[in-house]
């Protein structure tokens, strides 16, 4: 999350409201996904009907499975062709070498929305949007019933890449594409979900129509969430503004899904590092954010000697070294993102400053055992009384308030056994060795944590370059982001599978 976003991002005029039908005009490379002509060249002739073949579920998955693979050039081409649709800033030389800044609900994320909602619709979906602005586009079966779902975002971060969120929805178009050119019938139907806001960089509450959807927030509250950085736009107005307040209830009951499969960059160094091309996610660390406010007193730089200074600022940094020490005893994580302090002068002692705390751990327990030791040491050090040799070597000074505010909490999750198996199963097949293959817990927070509460969910994980992500210089190779591709339309198919054969809840 950025310390201040500027309300000079989003143009102020303001259009009519979009239905299902869109204006947007994709750039030239990528009007090749709205035909909706099969391919002459697929191999697998004509409409494949699952249950009207005679060969076992088992020989299926070996062969048809295997049959089916994404295009790795047509792939990187319409990732790339998207990032047109608010690009940031240039690192390289070479053209894909720029990151993102596609903050939600701004000029940039309604025209990549309208891109989405044109080419889905041209693969031969139907499209739903809800109210909070979440993208249900959804490919008819042979059967009815539920779609199971591949499903990410395309909003990013101020300063972020190309692939955070972007390869799990591009990823998803690639497999509806697929599916067009071999002309392959799914059971049931199957989709791709854009959610709205999940990283929470311009409305402060990350996954909050993933949330919304689940019912685990409220839509008012949602609705009503302000941009940061000093604008008076909020979630609601937004969404009203690009067109994209859609009519059905966001709720899992008015669109639900069997299962959702999202595929997403590492964003940590454990893949590449361990030289293995996928994670088998089987669930997300528990986190909570909050903001801490420290009250001391304004005065004069020059004539206010050190022991008569209630520096809010000093303070702060105290608070904020010692959150380091105390998660590392924990082995947790503690990290702060934003930092505001008043009155922002030179010859000016800080009386108030307030800056964001994010604790991560694996475990609930460990997160609230962080909390509860930073929130005893924090009092101490505001009371002036040392922790831990942090006012070694300094002037005591007076007393400071210190107060704690709760803005977001999210329990440890646990994916579904059943797609955690379609996950692995299909990401030792594509990769051909489970040595190239690794279960692992997520460290940051996905829109899959909400979908998990109301179905069954899992991720898939390809290597991060450096580990870096919320960066623009993040990267994933093409092959790697080909891998994960196959991976996912691999998982969303034997999930499909599993759903006809009665294995799984249809």
């Amino acid at each position: 999350m950025a310390s201040v976003i500027h309300r000079s991002f989003v143009k102020h005029n303001y259009i009519s409201r979009l239905t299902v039908t869109t204006k947007c005009r994709p750039p030239k490379s990528l009007s090749f996904l709205l035909s909706l002509e099969p391919s002459p060249r697929s191999p697998l002739g004509p409409i494949r009907r699952f249950s009207a073949s005679p060969r076992s579920a088992k020989a299926m998955e070996s062969e048809d499975f295997k049959a089916l693979r994404v295009r790795q050039d047509r792939l990187m081409e319409t990732l790339h062709g998207t990032c047109v649709f608010g690009p940031g800033e240039r690192w390289g030389s070479a053209k894909e070498e720029t990151g993102m800044s596609r903050l939600a609900l701004g000029d940039s994320d309604k025209d990549v929305r309208d891109w989405f909602v044109k080419t889905t619709k041209a693969l031969g979906c139907n499209v739903t949007i809800d109210t909070m602005g979440n993208i249900f586009a959804v490919r008819p079966g042979r059967r009815e019933g539920p779609a199971t779902f591949a499903g990410s975002h395309l909003d990013t971060q101020p300063t972020g890449g190309r692939y955070d969120g972007i390869l799990g929805i591009l990823a998803g178009i690639e497999m509806l594409t697929v599916l067009r050119d071999h002309n392959w019938e799914t059971e049931f139907p199957i989709g791709v979900v854009n959610w709205t806001n999940e990283e929470g960089a311009r409305f402060p509450i990350s996954m909050s129509s993933s949330g919304v959807w689940a019912e685990e927030i409220p839509l008012e509250r949602a609705h009503n969430l302000q941009e940061v950085g000093g604008g008076t736009a909020t979630m609601k107005s937004e969404l009203e503004r690009i067109g994209y307040l859609g009519s059905i209830p966001t709720s899992y009951k008015s669109s639900p899904m069997a299962a959702h499969f999202e595929l997403h960059i590492e964003q940590g160094p454990i893949l590449e590092t361990e030289h293995q091309k996928v994670g088998v996610v089987k669930g997300v660390q528990a986190y909570k954010w909050f903001t801490v406010d420290v009250t001391g007193r304004d005065a004069h730089t020059g004539t206010t000697p050190l022991q008569s200074r209630a520096d809010a600022m000093l303070l702060a940094a105290r608070l904020i070294a010692h959150s380091h020490r105390v998660a590392t005893a924990h082995s947790a994580l503690a990290s702060t993102g934003i930092l505001t302090l008043s009155p922002s002068s030179t010859n000016t002692i800080p009386g108030r400053v307030s800056f964001t705390l994010d604790i991560r751990a694996p475990a609930d327990a460990t997160v609230e055992a962080t909390e509860a030791d930073l929130k005893r040491d924090f009092a101490i050090l505001a009371a002036g009384e040392d922790v831990g040799g942090l006012l070694a070597g300094s002037t005591p000074g007076k007393p400071l308030n210190v107060e704690w505010r709760t803005d977001f909490v999210s329990p440890a999750t646990i994916f579904h056994p059943d797609c955690i198996a379609s996950v692995r199963a299909s990401a030792e097949e594509v990769t051909g060795s489970s040595n190239l293959v690794r279960d692992m817990t997520s460290g940051a927070g996905h829109d899959s944590v909400y979908t998990s509460r109301r179905c069954p969910t899992s991720m898939i994980f390809v290597p991060s370059k450096n580990g870096v992500s919320h960066n623009p210089e993040e990267y994933t190779s093409p092959e790697d982001c080909a891998i994960g591709a196959n991976v996912l339309l691999q998982s969303v198919l034997r999930y499909d599978r599993m759903r006809a054969d009665g294995k799984v809840k249809a």
